[in-house]
């Protein structure tokens, strides 16, 4: 059935998904003990689950675990340069319905967002509000069906959170890119290696002794910067936050505005979530040879209307890197399209980093099937018994063990006397 209904690039490439399913699932440890425990409790028995991320080895055996658990599953792609077609082959060939393709078009991506909604879908996982947006405007009869469901990004969030601040918001959704295990180690650690991975893979290029620009201080900025002092880079922090500036400068970078930054840069990544970060007269002062990547969920943070206006000639010079030639003869260069670079030119997050994220995803939406029709149509923070039992669960499978508060010491943290 999932062979019939889905919509993908080739069937026959699924022995080489399964090649990296299994790989991911050797590293995957808190996930495979979720799973053992789907299968045993069946939460998403008799229930559709519709799952928009990237779609890639690690959410490939996130949607086997939702199924393990007894769910019908549907998946689509969260990106369209992040798809890998071995993967979403071989989900299709164990049960799982796909509607996804690497490199779709914008029609063909909004297709695939459409068939994982014609799934019918009583809970969702989105990855950039892409799903829930849908519900919203062009779907609402939906909107009774749905129980609630999971946003995995800060810029999905964002979207709820507006979507709530209006009244419209339907039903409950789970912050999980707000959870401590998901900002601290995915956003941070994750990104911030992920990013580099892409950017080394993609340009062969050394990093020691150049300039990069990281263009946004959040959790993800951190990593960002993080690594790229880590590999001998001079660090510069453009931010809009006063807070996030100082706190920059206080980790030993350098703080300034996007005007100055624009001209010392040799790397730069937008790291927002906000559209036109690097625009217009930026690229008229940036170094013959700049490079710019995105590390944001949507392709809006380079302006490449603005990039192309100055451009008197566009070719691809390497895979996923274009050259744009200026009219005063500079060439300014662009990494996988301006999408997300740590996905688009490479394989995404560590594999142990996601299964802290997914094993919170699955947790999650196992609450949210559970709880969804008591809870109010907000925006929801991951419990913190759920937060608190994925990290016990990371600590176990590293052989760590950490001290218990004694009956006494809970007692006195939550007294106010003496």
């Amino acid at each position: 059935m999932a062979n019939n209904n889905s919509m993908i690039r080739d069937l026959t490439l699924a022995p080489l998904g399964k090649v990296k399913l299994d790989w991911v699932k050797s590293h995957m440890p808190l996930l495979h003990s979720i799973e053992e425990q789907f299968r045993s409790e069946l939460p998403f028995k008799g229930l559709k689950v519709s799952i928009c991320l990237h779609l890639e080895a690690k959410t490939g055996y996130l949607a086997q675990v939702i199924q393990a658990g007894g769910g019908e599953v549907a998946v689509c792609g969260s990106n369209p340069l992040s798809t890998q077609d071995d993967v979403v082959a071989a989900l299709v060939e164990s049960g799982i319905t796909a509607y996804a393709w690497h490199h779709a078009t914008d029609e063909e991506y909004r297709s695939h967002l459409n068939k994982a909604l014609d799934f019918g879908p009583h809970a969702i996982i989105d990855d950039g509000g892409d799903l829930v947006s849908l519900l919203h405007s062009e779907r609402t009869g939906q909107l009774k069906e749905i129980i609630g469901g999971c946003e995995e990004t800060t810029t999905g969030i964002v979207r709820l959170k507006a979507l709530q601040k209006s009244g419209l918001l339907r039903f409950p959704m789970m912050a999980v890119n707000d959870a401590y295990c998901k900002y601290l180690f995915d956003n941070r650690y994750g990104t911030g290696q992920s990013v580099w991975d892409g950017i080394n893979r993609t340009t062969n290029l050394v990093v020691a002794g150049k300039t990069v620009v990281v263009i946004g201080y959040g959790w993800c900025g951190k990593g960002v910067a993080m690594r790229a002092k880590g590999l001998g880079a001079k660090v510069v922090i453009t931010e809009i936050d006063p807070i996030k500036a100082i706190e920059a400068y206080m980790d030993g970078f350098e703080v300034m505005t996007m005007p100055e930054a624009a001209k010392l840069g040799d790397f730069f990544v937008t790291v927002t979530g906000n559209r036109d970060v690097i625009a217009d007269s930026h690229f008229d002062v940036m170094k013959n040879g700049a490079l710019m990547c995105n590390a944001g969920h949507f392709d809006i943070e380079i302006n490449k209307s603005d990039l192309t206006a100055r451009a008197v000639n566009i070719r691809e010079v390497r895979k996923n890197i274009d050259e744009y030639e200026m009219k005063d003869g500079r060439k300014l260069y662009l990494i996988a399209e301006g999408r997300l670079v740590n996905l688009a030119a490479g394989d995404g997050h560590p594999i142990e980093v996601m299964d802290l994220t997914f094993a919170l995803q699955a947790l999650s939406l196992k609450h949210i099937v559970q709880n969804g029709r008591s809870l109010k149509a907000e925006v929801h923070s991951v419990p913190i018994e759920i937060d608190r039992n994925v990290a016990y669960l990371r600590l176990e499978s590293l052989g760590i063990h950490i001290d218990r508060l004694t009956k006494e010491q809970a007692d006195y943290l939550s007294g106010w006397t003496d």
